[in-house]
């Protein structure tokens, strides 16, 4: 195969198991956005083998993809649109748990599940510092009065009372305590309206693997369950990156000396040198921005990208060291030969690991070692 993100489905069931091991509470594991860009049907398969009880994703049609692979444990569906009204009956006709962060959103879950004559399982997001989804505090009586007699009229079922936190990643960080505590007294003025939900849950990644004090009852690691740390200061927390983006040499060519490479001549060789061209490029979610930047492996030796990436390819500078098209290309993977790692793309592009493995396209094809996909 010319191209592949390989895929390590053991690893990524190996990362749900440390994670679950470290606490007592349940555990999501977020397969939004394409697993993460690792394929959501083969690691939400991985992680349920892993330990897993439940499964996260943002979008409806995510959820109903789970469904109809035949995936039945809980599955938490938590950012859609009034305009989603065919996609959400269908999410609640097949016990899809929908999260609720506004009256709005509730009177239309409401009217849903009664047309469907079975109650709805939402779980009720508080704002608790994010200023993204989730409703205020001042309107948090509001939805609880209405949460409470929609479920007393039989309507919906509270499943879980959530919110999101702002800066996990940085442990010690003032916004951590305060949004603990605006959990915490979300949750008493719920009690005081009778909704004692099933699951309380707070903990992403980081705060899974940081603040054992935010657990509850369920915690939602997404990026760690592919092994990328949520924390890198902090080492690798056990965790084992479960993608390598991999391809091959497209063609070898000796140059002289002051020749530039690739468009607007970003790089211009100083030495008679050996040019390989690698055939990825911005299409396949290789970043435009790595650019002289972006490392990569080839024969086990590290190189940095030469020039401007292209749609379809880029140029490595790999001086008068050997190597022959057909020859593989590691742009990254766990590291563990020495081959650079997402967050060593991440560095450089000074960015983060979850978009670094996320953006890898459609065009590159996933395989998969370590379990069946």
């Amino acid at each position: 195969m010319r191209t592949e993100a390989v895929v390590d489905l053991a690893a990524i069931a190996a990362n749900v198991a440390t994670l679950k091991s470290n606490t007592a509470a349940e555990l999501m594991a977020v397969v939004k956005a394409d697993g993460y860009g690792h394929g959501m049907l083969a690691s939400a398969r991985a992680a349920l083998a892993g330990g897993a009880s439940w499964l996260g994703v943002a979008m409806l049609e995510e959820a109903l993809a789970l469904r109809a692979a035949g995936i039945t444990e809980p599955v938490l569906a938590w950012l859609w649109t009034p305009r989603e009204t065919e996609a959400l009956r269908d999410a609640l006709a097949a016990g899809v748990d929908i999260s609720v962060s506004s009256q709005a959103a509730l009177d239309l879950v409401v009217t849903t599940a009664a047309e469907l004559g079975s109650p709805a399982r939402v779980h009720l997001k508080i704002d608790t510092g994010l200023s993204r989804n989730g409703v205020t505090a001042a309107d948090w009586p509001h939805l609880l009065d209405a949460t409470a007699k929609a479920a007393a009229s039989g309507v919906i079922e509270t499943t879980g009372i959530w919110s999101h936190f702002v800066y996990a990643d940085s442990p010690g960080h003032p916004t951590i305590a305060r949004q603990i505590e605006r959990f915490g007294a979300a949750l008493d003025t719920a009690r005081g309206y009778g909704v004692v939900p099933e699951l309380r849950h707070l903990a992403n990644s980081a705060g899974t693997v940081t603040l054992p004090q935010c657990h509850f009852d369920l915690v939602r690691p997404g990026v760690a369950v592919y092994g990328l740390s949520p924390v890198p200061e902090k080492g690798d927390f056990g965790l084992v990156p479960a993608m390598t983006l991999r391809t091959t040499i497209a063609n070898v060519k000796r140059v002289q000396a002051g020749e530039g490479v690739s468009y607007g001549h970003q790089y211009v060789t100083d030495r008679q040198t050996t040019l390989a061209l690698v055939p990825l490029g911005y299409a396949d979610g290789v970043p435009r921005a790595a650019t002289n930047t972006g490392p990569v492996s080839i024969r086990g030796n590290r190189y940095t990208i030469s020039g401007r990436v292209c749609m379809d390819q880029f140029v490595v500078d790999i001086g008068d060291d050997e190597a022959v098209a057909g020859d593989e290309v590691v742009l990254f993977g766990p590291g563990s030969d020495g081959e650079p790692t997402a967050q060593d793309w991440a560095d450089v592009l000074d960015t983060i690991h979850y978009e670094v493995v996320t953006r890898i396209g459609s065009r590159v094809p996933r395989s998969y070692v370590g379990g069946a996909a």
